[in-house]
């Protein structure tokens, strides 16, 4: 196999260099056009020719230029696939456009550090094949969920949501999506270089995508469905948090649910009730009582003070949460995965000139991290998962909140992004959640996009976006586990780490060959 790879570089090196300039080039556009593949645009097909660009111009490139050439990559990647941002910096935080676009800029020279320092270990210390290209990708997608608490944006798998290869995401999650996704791009780069032997993998993984799809994991209870309503306020971003709009912003919610009381359950958004729950008790008394009277449970994000906490630590302990109440109902979930600059500012005080508008916004007062072991909340006696806007886009944490739920809720407000692709891009990653862990997901937002996903990932139905709407609809509780929710990311990680294994050990004895030819 050393043989095999030294050859194989070896032959390869016959060809003339372009300058780096040019694979510089098509790497930034390659990442700048990959999140078209993703919500709303779903050009799926981008997320294969992307990587595929990007593995065929790191061919006989020395670590150090791979590094840049894997950078430009990142930058074109995250400066596009993220500048939904925009909006929130500059509309909500009373930023300067100007400076909006330089720390979206910044952001994507940050972020795309990743794919730089992932194609500098590929050149350096690897052969160059798919079997490498696309482990070291997956493990930095991976490392993309907890380095810096995460920023889990952008991955391949996504564009396959409700495509052929998504049949794998009950099996081994986005990540081995992503895998086999990358492993079909960098085959199609070896087909293309007459390397003909690459199309029996390649068939192999699209036969392996249509067995998959003939498992089955879960099943219905044999229980009838709950009726559910999800309810839109269509609260504007500007106004939500101004005291003189609460008032108004509870008189909208209750009056989309007054002819709702007597469904089985009725779902709030995220912070739609713009205030702690020690300041509006009686509110919260009055609603629990119509609930309990009319045989509902009401579930709606609340800002929670946790008194008792606060007293012990000696400081507030604010929440991002959900509550349940009603009939044979009840539960607190505290949201674990804060959103920097959305629910706290990172060195506040010195950076309070970066964000003025945000400032005096409650919800970025400092919220705390909820606990990592959290109850479900309790549905008429059945266990409701739960995930508060952002944290859905981290697939461990939704797994252990679906392993011991029948169904799922996220709530969220993604007015903070209207007009952009970003509220699509976080409702594709709810229904990659519902399929890796084959339970039903209602996402229920202020904005848009509120929806019923069921257990394959297929949304159901879907509310009309900026405007107040309540959405109706059954929801099924599921029992049986996926084999994704029972071991985690573990299998296509430690597939991965054996593939990377093998081709250290089988690399040739000069993988970086025109880095030490220039020495």
């Amino acid at each position: 196999m050393r043989t095999y790879f030294t050859k194989l570089l070896d032959s390869s090196q016959q060809h003339k260099q372009l300058p780096l300039v040019y694979p510089l080039l098509i790497a930034l556009i390659a990442g700048a056009i990959f999140s078209f593949a993703l919500a709303p645009y779903y050009y799926w097909w981008i997320a294969l020719l992307s990587p595929a660009l990007l593995y065929a111009v790191l061919r006989q490139r020395s670590a150090k230029q791979a590094f840049f050439i894997g950078w430009a990559y990142g930058i074109g990647l995250w400066f596009v696939g993220a500048f939904w941002l925009y909006t929130s910096i500059h509309v909500y935080g009373d930023t300067p456009a100007i400076l909006s676009v330089l720390m979206i800029a910044i952001m994507a020279l940050a972020m795309g550090l990743f794919t730089a320092i992932q194609t500098w270990l590929y050149r350096r210390f690897f052969p160059e094949t798919p079997l490498t290209f696309a482990p070291l990708w997956v493990f930095f997608e991976w490392a993309k969920t907890w380095v810096f608490t995460g920023f889990p944006w952008l991955f391949v798998g996504y564009a396959f949501t409700e495509r052929f290869l998504d049949s794998y995401a009950p099996l081994f999650g986005v990540f081995g999506v992503s895998f086999v996704a990358l492993i079909l791009a960098c085959a199609l780069v070896e087909i293309l270089n007459k390397r003909i032997f690459w199309l029996v993998p390649s068939l192999l993984l699209l036969a392996g995508a249509w067995g998959a799809s003939q498992l089955n994991f879960v099943s219905e209870k044999d229980e009838p469905p709950l009726s559910v309503s999800l309810i839109q306020g269509n609260i504007p971003q500007d106004l939500k948090w101004l005291t003189e709009y609460q008032l108004k912003t509870l008189l909208i919610y209750s009056e989309l649910t007054r002819t709702e009381w007597g469904r089985d359950l009725i779902v709030w958004p995220e912070s739609s009730i713009p205030m702690f729950q020690t300041d509006i008790e009686p509110f919260l008394a009055a609603m629990k009582t119509e609930a309990e009277k009319t045989g509902s449970a009401w579930v709606t994000g609340i800002p929670y003070w946790d008194l008792p906490e606060s007293q012990q630590n000696g400081q507030p302990m604010y929440y991002n949460s959900i509550m349940a109440t009603g009939t044979d109902s009840e539960g607190l979930y505290k949201k674990q995965r804060l959103v920097p600059f959305g629910e706290y500012i990172p060195l506040s005080g010195l950076l309070s000139w970066v964000l003025p508008a945000l400032q005096n916004d409650p919800s970025m007062s400092g919220f705390s991290r909820g606990a990592k072991e959290q109850k479900p909340l309790m549905i008429h006696n059945s266990p409701l998962g739960a995930a508060i806007c952002y944290e859905v886009a981290y697939p461990n944490l939704t797994r252990r909140n679906a392993s011991q739920s029948d169904f799922l809720v996220t709530v969220s407000n993604d007015a903070w992004f209207t007009g952009t692709a970003g509220p699509w891009q976080h409702l594709q990653m709810v229904q990659m959640r519902a399929k890796e862990n084959g339970r039903w997901f209602i996402r229920a937002t202020n904005t848009g996009v509120t929806a019923f996903i069921d257990h394959q990932g297929d949304i159901v139905q879907q509310a009309p976006i900026d405007q107040e709407a309540v959405l109706r609809g059954e929801l099924p509780a599921m029992q049986g586990q996926t084999l994704y929710t029972r071991l985690s990311d573990w299998p296509v990680l430690i597939f991965s780490f054996l593939l990377l294994i093998l081709g250290w050990i089988y690399r040739p004895r000069k993988v970086d060959v025109s880095f030490k030819s220039r020495r």
